[in-house]
C-alpha cells in the first residue's frame, strides 16, 4: 500500500498554513535516493548524475542536488539560467536540447556546459562561438525498435531526436577537424520502465558503439551517457527498480566492452528526473464539491492545470484520503478538477474510501513532472511549492500565483478587490 511521507497530522498543519492545492517535497526521501544512485555507480570514478532540470524546476531542489554531488541537464535558455542562477556552472551543466536556437547554444557555451549535440546541423554553430569546447558530446538514434527480453521497449525510428549511426562517424570527424579533443555518446531509447535490464542494455550498445567510433575516427571517447528512463511504480503493486542491480548491470557490460578497448577510464553520467523525484513529491488539495449523476464525483481544488499527466496520458497516480489511509473503499468515484474540460480527471472508477467535503486528499508521486508541466488554461493559477524538511518543518519554496501574475504580461489593468 502505498502511503503518504507525510503524516495526516503533518498535512493538516501544513493545510491550515498554506491553502490548497500544494506540490510537496520530501526532502529526507531527495536526499537518500540521490546517495543511492551513487552508491550503485560507485565502481566508475567519474559518474555523475546530471538532474534533468525540465522534472522539478525549483532552485531549492536543485539546490538539494547539488549539495548531494549533483549536476544538472538542461533544454532551454531559461532553464540555463535557472541553473547558473542557482550556482551550477562549466562541466556540471549539461545542454541537451533539440532544434536549438543559437542563443541557447552560445549561453549554454558561455557558462562552459557540456553541448550534447542533438543534429549534425548543430556543428554549424561551432563556426560562430569564439572558441570550440575541447569536450562535446552527441546523441545517437539506433533507428528501428529498441527491444530486450523479447519486449519491444520503444521506436526510436519515430523520434525526433538524434544522429543517425552514419551521421555520427561523420560528426565526430568534423568535430575533430574543428578542434574538439573529447568526445561523449548519449542515447534516450525508453521511458519510465523499471526493468532492471534496461541500463544495462543500453549500456551494452552504447559501449559497443564507442568502441567502433574509436577505431573509425580515432577520436578519444571520455563520456558515455546513459540519459534517463528509469521509472517509479505509479501502482501500487508495481515493483520499484533495483538501482543497485541496474549499476552492477553496467558495471558488468562495461567490464567485458570498454575495459578491454582500453577505455576503462570512461565516465558514466545519466540524466534521470523522474527517478530522481517523482516518489518524493505529492499534490495536496481538498475536496470541495460532490456531485451525483450518472456517475459519483468528487471535486477538488486541484485540477489538470496542477498536475497534466492524467489528463495527458491517461496515467495513474495513487490517490490517499488523508485520515482514512486505513478506511475500507467502499465508493466508486471519478476524482476530477474545475476545468472545462472533459479529461480534467485525476482518476476514473477509483474506488477509495468515503470522501466527505473538507478532506485533504494526496495525489501521489508527482515530484517529477507535476508542477513543471502546469499551466493557466481557463485562468487557473499555479499553486505553491513546499519542501518538508529533514527536521520536520516546512519551507516554501514556490509561492502560489496571484491574478497580478496572470495579468502581468498583458497590458490591461485589472480591478483591485475591495476585500
Amino acid at each position: 500500500m502505498k502511503k503518504p511521507f507525510a503524516t495526516a497530522e503533518q498535512l493538516r498543519q501544513i493545510a491550515a498554513q498554506y491553502p490548497t492545492p500544494f506540490h510537496l517535497y520530501d526532502e529526507a526521501g531527495i536526499r537518500e535516493n540521490a546517495r543511492r544512485l551513487h552508491k550503485a555507480f560507485s565502481w566508475n570514478p567519474g559518474f555523475k548524475e546530471y538532474f534533468a532540470v525540465k522534472a522539478t524546476p525549483n532552485p531549492r531542489i536543485l539546490q538539494i542536488l547539488s549539495e548531494e554531488g549533483c549536476g544538472v541537464d538542461c533544454a532551454s535558455y531559461t532553464e540555463l539560467l535557472l541553473a547558473d542562477a542557482v550556482g551550477f556552472s562549466g562541466a556540471d551543466i549539461m545542454f541537451s536540447s533539440n532544434m536549438t536556437p543559437f542563443n541557447d547554444f552560445a549561453l549554454a557555451h558561455e557558462l562552459g556546459a557540456i553541448l550534447n549535440l542533438d543534429d549534425i546541423t548543430d556543428i554549424e554553430y561551432f563556426r560562430h562561438l569564439s572558441h570550440v569546447p575541447e569536450l562535446v558530446s552527441c546523441r545517437f538514434n539506433p533507428g528501428g525498435d529498441f527491444a530486450f527480453s523479447n519486449a519491444i521497449m520503444d521506436n526510436p525510428r519515430e523520434a525526433k531526436y538524434g544522429f543517425t549511426r552514419e551521421q555520427l562517424t561523420e560528426g565526430y570527424k568534423q568535430l575533430m577537424q574543428l578542434g574538439v579533443k573529447r568526445f561523449g555518446l548519449h542515447a534516450f531509447l525508453a521511458s519510465n520502465t523499471t526493468n532492471n535490464d534496461y541500463y544495462p542494455q543500453l549500456a551494452r550498445m552504447l559501449f559497443e558503439l564507442a568502441v567502433e567510433l574509436q577505431e573509425e575516427t580515432g577520436a578519444q571517447i571520455s563520456l558515455i551517457n546513459l540519459s534517463g528512463g528509469i521509472g517509479i511504480p505509479y501502482y501500487p503493486d508495481d515493483e520499484p527498480a533495483d538501482i543497485m542491480a541496474i549499476g552492477e548491470g553496467v558495471r558488468q557490460a562495461f567490464e567485458e566492452i570498454m575495459v578491454p578497448a582500453g577505455l576503462g577510464d570512461v565516465a558514466i553520467v545519466t540524466e534521470l528526473g523522474r527517478y530522481m523525484l517523482g516518489p518524493y513529491g505529492c499534490l495536496v488539495a481538498t475536496a470541495i464539491r460532490k456531485k451525483e449523476i450518472y456517475k459519483n464525483y468528487i471535486g477538488l481544488d486541484a485540477c489538470a492545470a496542477n498536475l497534466m499527466r492524467p489528463a495527458m496520458y491517461g496515467a495513474y497516480h495513487h490517490i490517499t484520503v488523508v485520515g482514512k489511509e486505513d478506511a475500507p473503499s467502499t465508493h466508486v468515484y471519478d476524482v476530477v478538477g474545475g476545468l472545462c474540460e472533459n479529461n480534467d480527471k485525476f482518476a476514473i472508477d477509483r474506488s477509495l474510501p468515503e470522501i466527505d467535503i473538507g478532506d485533504l486528499i494526496v495525489i501521489h508521486d508527482t515530484g517529477a513532472h507535476g508542477f513543471s508541466m502546469g499551466y493557466n488554461y481557463n485562468g487557473k493559477l499555479r499553486s505553491a511549492e513546499l519542501l518538508l524538511r529533514t527536521d520536520g518543518s516546512v519551507e516554501l519554496i514556490r509561492r502560489a500565483e496571484t491574478p497580478d501574475d496572470y495579468f502581468a504580461t498583458l497590458n490591461l489593468p485589472i480591478r483591485q478587490s475591495t476585500e
